[in-house]
């Protein structure tokens, strides 16, 4: 949770507390398996361990490509990016060779959405004067960012934490963990939306839809002839003829629609926005154009696409990120390493899709959704995400799934 908090990293330190303590965890949990601690063997494992040596092997293969034929190669770049790579192998393979490693990553779960919630209160206390602030900004122009260096990246947060504790409410034991599940999940939709973000705006309305079409599915599955059954058969029943029934009336409000839209992304839709798409495109063109001058073997870990022109150029830095996780990987680690990535999130999706974990299935998709126009690799709470999912949909709870079938 500390990782997001980059303002408040010591002066000169290319790291903050949350990587910091992330390496004091995983020193202390390697010591622990080097003194005999048992480790426990799964597939959740074996498939993570898998795909970081794949990953590893096409990111050698581009650092190699790009040493010897990118003039625009950035090596301490290179090194930031290639460290934050083994932090996160060695806290996903740790954490994942726990015995019992399903209930640990969710108690992990809890602490997170707990003290979440507690830094983001925190966070907008200290942006409306409640706190003293000291030598902390917590807005970017009119996007409130927290102790973020920008305002995307504390929306990366509240787009995990917000499926993250839905899932914790609709998978708990007992009533008083669904009721706070369910409070715990308002308060980063709120920040999220503080950020002006239109990723996280993007990805919870995906992700939302996505879950209400699951909880569908689950409530059709539902042996009996349920109330809940009888509301989803009249729903879907229902739907055709209200669509067309209301199609007139969708066309004439066909105006408001847009303005409402434009009110919900940033700068209302105006020039923020459009200027923010247009260096994205331009972005990811280079990047497309470098991946493929790589012969898709990628140009290794860090940035390779040149400087944006723009009224102040000098102010970017060069080499520039295409600030698109697929397209950033596929400069870095190619086609390969393209692939290896989806295989990882694609199947994840897959296990969590058959063990009936709705939101774990709506989370999933809206870190993707997210990834789409930001580079998410190097961010914890990404991996951290990825491993519950994993190690919950591995496992395939029976009480977990009863839960979210009531």
């Amino acid at each position: 949770m500390l990782s997001s908090a980059s303002q408040l990293r010591l002066p000169g330190l290319p790291i903050g507390l949350g990587e910091l303590c992330l390496a004091l965890w995983i020193g202390l949990s390697a010591t622990r398996f080097l003194a005999g601690y048992p480790m426990a063997a799964s597939s959740a494992l074996t498939r993570l361990s898998g795909f970081w040596a794949v990953f590893a092997l096409t990111l050698g293969i581009g650092a190699c490509i790009g040493l010897l034929f990118d003039p625009l190669i950035d090596v301490g770049a290179m090194v930031h990016d290639s460290t934050a790579y083994l932090l996160m192998a060695c806290m996903t393979i740790l954490s994942m060779a726990e015995p019992d490693s399903d209930n640990r990553l969710r108690q992990t779960a809890w602490f997170v959405i707990v003290f979440g919630n507690i830094g983001l209160a925190l966070q907008i206390a200290l942006g409306w004067g409640l706190l003293p602030q000291g030598s902390l900004d917590p807005w970017y122009w009119d996007r409130f960012r927290g102790w973020s260096e920008n305002p995307n990246q504390a929306a990366l947060y509240c787009a995990v934490f917000g499926p993250l504790a839905l899932h914790l409410a609709m998978s708990a034991e007992t009533g008083f963990g669904r009721v706070s599940g369910f409070a715990l999940a308002v308060l980063p939709v709120v920040f999220g939306r503080l950020t002006k973000s239109d990723a996280f705006l993007g990805a919870t309305v995906v992700s939302s839809t996505f879950l209400i079409g699951l909880r569908l599915r689950t409530w059709l599955a539902m042996p009996g002839y349920s109330m809940r059954y009888i509301a989803a058969v009249l729903f879907i029943l229902a739907a055709p003829p209200t669509a067309i029934a209301l199609l007139p009336y969708g066309v004439a409000a066909a105006d408001e629609a847009e303005d409402f839209a434009k009110s919900l992304a940033k700068d209302k839709g105006g020039d923020g926005t459009v200027a923010t798409a247009n260096l994205r495109f331009l972005l990811w063109q280079q990047a497309l154009l470098k991946g493929l001058g790589s012969a898709s073997l990628g140009l290794g870990p860090g940035p390779h696409s040149e400087r944006p022109t723009g009224p102040n150029p000098q102010n970017l830095p060069g080499p520039f990120e295409a600030h698109s996780t697929p397209l950033d990987l596929y400069t870095q680690g190619g086609v390969l390493g393209l692939a290896t990535l989806a295989w990882l999130v694609g199947s994840t999706l897959l296990l969590t899709l058959r063990a009936r974990f709705d939101a774990l299935s709506a989370l999933i998709c809206s870190v993707a959704v997210f990834s789409i126009s930001h580079f998410i690799l190097r961010h914890p709470i990404f991996w951290f995400a990825l491993a519950l999912c994993l190690a919950e949909g591995s496992t395939r709870r029976r009480t977990a799934s009863a839960h979210y079938g009531r």
